[in-house]
């Protein structure tokens, strides 16, 4: 099975009527799933670093029906999107998604990310925080803590020489062990060790005084069993930051994010959008 077969049966856990849409960018060309009434509110999904638009299946399914959901996939990640000038800085990241936003005619967003994605989505909504109706942060990396280090030292195998059964030792130590979608994880495996990564983008955690001026509504739901940094840090910073809320899964690890727990995830995003 190739990278693109693999994807593919993948994305297919998508719920009923999804589509796939090409974008073009100055950036390259930016592959999305999206699914949900046209007229609904627009929520858009940024995946974690390795991940694809496919991670976000199961919250798919739990929110179809009440919002125009909208995947992307970052160029220079594993993925259908193409690089034409791969990004090298999170400011080029949120130049993209400006980019895609105007590409799209959208005005408003609700903006979920997951990870990388989540500091994405924030430093988004602190770039042009008007077009940014509400944030909700999966388990944020670089936002309020950094990584732990025996994730990183667990990590970095995988990430600078990459096999499939590292790439696949790591997923199920973060885990816990705990079962996630065999066609993901075979999707997650194949872009790790058989496509040409583009520049690693670091991400640096805002300064205090930025995290201060947050203007945007905010979710923060974190991963209570994680491994990927100190989870009662992550929330109890997250609580700190004005008009957030916090809601802890106490079962959920930083890779079974946004994969396992999308009822519990959806609901609080529902509910989250509501307010």
């Amino acid at each position: 099975m190739t990278f693109a077969e693999s994807h593919a049966a993948a994305a297919a856990r998508w719920p009923a009527g999804t589509t796939s849409v090409d974008v073009p960018t100055s950036w390259g060309r930016t592959h999305l799933l999206t699914a949900g009434p046209a007229d609904a509110p627009v929520v858009v999904l940024l995946h974690g670093g390795g991940a694809t638009a496919t991670s976000w299946a199961d919250l798919a399914g739990e929110l179809t029906g009440r919002y125009r959901l909208l995947a992307p996939e970052q160029p220079g990640a594993p993925g259908l999107s193409d690089a034409a000038r791969p990004p090298r800085s999170t400011a080029d990241l949120v130049a993209w998604l400006d980019e895609l936003r105007t590409a799209l005619g959208l005005r408003r967003w609700h903006l979920v990310g997951h990870s990388a994605g989540a500091h994405l989505a924030l430093s988004a909504a602190l770039a042009a925080w008007d077009d940014v109706a509400t944030l909700t942060l999966l388990d944020p990396t670089a936002v309020v803590a950094g990584f732990g280090p025996r994730y990183l030292a667990r990590a970095l195998p995988s990430l600078l020489r990459p096999s499939p059964a590292g790439v696949r030792r790591f997923l199920a130590w973060e885990t816990r062990r705990r079962a996630l979608p065999p066609v993901w994880v075979d999707t997650y495996v194949r872009g790790a060790t058989e496509l040409d990564g583009g520049p690693l983008v670091r991400t640096r955690r805002p300064r205090r005084s930025r995290l201060a001026a947050l203007a945007v509504p905010t979710l923060v739901v974190v991963a209570g069993a994680g491994r990927a940094h100190d989870p009662a840090r992550v929330a109890r910073r997250a609580q700190g930051l004005p008009g957030t809320t916090v809601l802890t899964l106490p079962a959920a690890t930083h890779h079974t994010l946004p994969l396992l727990d999308a009822p519990e995830i959806a609901a609080a995003l529902a509910a989250h959008l509501a307010r």
